[in-house]
């Protein structure tokens, strides 16, 4: 067979192109809206989901158990490849690596590699993409999980929140820090660090927020190709004014538009933007 085949979960955000060009499967996680289970991207897509979340009294919770999903993709390569490398989101904040952990033990006539990617969203998607690059080039499983595993720590990740409202509500803000957001009616940036969401900046109006994120960027890039990808929670107009504020000042090889998925957007909430890049 001489294949490897590299998994990833759906707060990776990975374009469909994307996806079909380096064969990358993706295991949904869920939300729970109601008493009703919602496959993350698949029962629920994010128009209809940010619709919802805007006037929605009781929010939804969200589950990384999903050893069941990862179980159904591997005993489907099962036979047909030798081996899979699964790259997911970050064992701090979901259970989503023990689930894959989980699955593989349960499929075991199928080598499985799992990779904790400390990150989320799209800065998730970029080492799950490397991964798939390296599969797509013939490299062998070892040398897949190395280049997941040193593309990590290149890749940064912001989040620009229009409110910390509901990553407090999913306790990943406190109560503390949600009030003094909202007393000071600042628009939070947050940092992907260590595999947590902390806290960075905290600029007063959603233009500065956005001046902010492009100066945290050119803080941080350097001359190498860079790969880059800008995210939001029902909020494309933001998105395109934040891609036009970054071409002014850089020119990546590589620009995504993604918006965040149901799971992710339950922590984000609506009007949001993140932003996450890397270079070679």
């Amino acid at each position: 067979m001489g294949k490897i085949a590299v998994v990833t979960d759906s707060t990776a955000t990975i374009p469909e192109d994307i996806r079909s060009k380096y064969n990358i499967y993706v295991a949904p996680l869920s939300v729970t809206w109601d008493r009703i289970k919602y496959r993350d991207g698949v029962d629920l897509k994010a128009a209809d989901f940010y619709k919802r979340l805007r006037t929605a009294t009781d929010l939804p919770t969200t589950s990384g158990v999903i050893q069941g999903e990862f179980m159904q993709i591997f005993e489907s390569l099962e036979g047909k490849v030798d081996g899979v490398v699964a790259v997911v989101l970050s064992s701090a904040l979901s259970a989503g690596y023990n689930s894959a952990l989980t699955a593989k033990d349960m499929v075991p006539g199928l080598k499985v590699e799992v990779v904790d990617s400390r990150l989320a969203t799209t800065a998730l998607g970029f080492v799950a993409i490397e991964a798939a690059k390296a599969a797509a080039a013939g490299a062998s499983m070892e040398d897949i999980v190395k280049a997941a595993n040193s593309t990590i720590p290149k890749v940064h990740c912001f989040l620009g929140l229009d409110t910390l409202e509901y990553l407090k509500r999913g306790g990943r803000a406190t109560v503390a820090e949600a009030e003094q957001a909202s007393f000071l009616q600042v628009k939070p940036i947050m940092i992907f660090k260590d595999g947590l969401i902390q806290g960075f900046d905290k600029p007063r109006t959603r233009e500065k927020m956005m001046e902010r994120l492009v100066e945290i960027m050119q803080e941080r890039v350097t001359s190498t190709p860079l790969h880059l990808a800008v995210m939001h929670g029902d909020f494309p107009e933001g998105a395109e004014t934040l891609k036009k504020m970054i071409l002014d000042k850089c020119k990546p090889v590589e620009l995504l538009t993604t918006e965040v998925t149901p799971v992710v957007g339950t922590h984000f909430g609506p009007d949001s933007l993140a932003l996450a890049f890397y270079n070679e």
